[in-house]
C-alpha cells in the first residue's frame, strides 16, 4: 500500500501546474467534451506509466542494491530540482483535431508524458518499491486527481491554487524520498 500512496501523492503534486495538465486545460478549453478527453488521458497514462514502471522495475534488476541506492537517492534529488522549474506548452504541442476527440487527445497526452517528470517518477518509484501495479494504479491516481479538476473545472481552479506552493510541496517530498533513500531507509525493500 505504501508505494500506491507516495506514487499517487508525488505524481498528483508533481502533475500540477505540468506541461501535461497545461495540455489538459487547452484540450478541455478547445474540444469542451470532458468525457472522452478524461478517458483518453486515463489511457494514455496507464500506458505511458505502465512502459516506464516495467523501465523502472528492469533497472532494478540490472543494478545491485548499493548502486540503485545511490541512483534512486540522486534521481528523487534531481526531481526535487526539477519539479521548481514551472512547465510551459509551446504552441506546437497543441494537436489538431482531425483525429476526434478521444484519439487526439489519447496521442496528444502520451506523447506529452513522454520523458515528463511524472513518467521519469514513475520509472524510480517502480525501481524503489517492488510493486510494478501498485505504482502504476498510484502513478495513475495521482494524474487523474491532478488532471480530471483540471479538463471539468478549468480557469474556475487554476487561479486559485498557488503552484508555488505546491511545486514546493512536491519538491520537498521528491527531496525527502531521496535523502531517504540515501540513507537507506527501504534497505529491507533490496534498495
Amino acid at each position: 500500500m505504501e508505494a500506491f500512496f507516495v506514487s499517487t501523492g508525488i505524481v498528483a503534486l508533481a502533475e500540477i501546474g505540468d506541461k501535461t495538465q497545461l495540455l489538459a486545460f487547452c484540450l478541455a478549453a478547445k474540444f469542451r467534451r470532458p468525457l472522452p478527453i478524461v478517458a483518453a488521458i486515463f489511457v494514455a497514462t496507464i500506458a505511458n506509466h505502465a512502459f516506464a514502471a516495467a523501465v523502472g522495475t528492469w533497472i532494478t534488476s540490472l543494478l545491485g542494491p548499493d548502486i540503485l541506492r545511490w541512483v534512486l537517492g540522486v534521481s528523487f534529488l534531481a526531481m526535487a530540482a526539477w519539479t521548481l522549474v514551472p512547465d510551459k506548452i509551446d504552441d506546437g504541442d497543441m494537436p489538431l483535431a482531425k483525429y476526434g476527440v478521444f484519439l487526439t487527445t489519447l496521442i496528444a497526452f502520451f506523447a506529452a508524458e513522454m520523458g515528463d517528470k511524472t513518467q521519469v517518477a514513475t520509472v524510480a518509484l517502480a525501481a524503489r518499491y517492488d510493486s510494478l501495479v501498485a505504482v502504476v494504479c498510484g502513478t495513475t491516481f495521482g494524474m487523474m486527481l491532478a488532471n480530471v479538476p483540471a479538463v471539468y473545472l478549468g480557469d474556475k481552479i487554476a487561479n486559485r491554487v498557488s503552484l508555488k506552493l505546491v511545486h514546493g510541496i512536491a519538491a520537498l517530498v521528491f527531496a525527502v524520498l531521496g535523502v531517504a533513500t540515501l540513507l537507506g531507509a527501504g534497505s529491507s525493500l533490496g534498495v
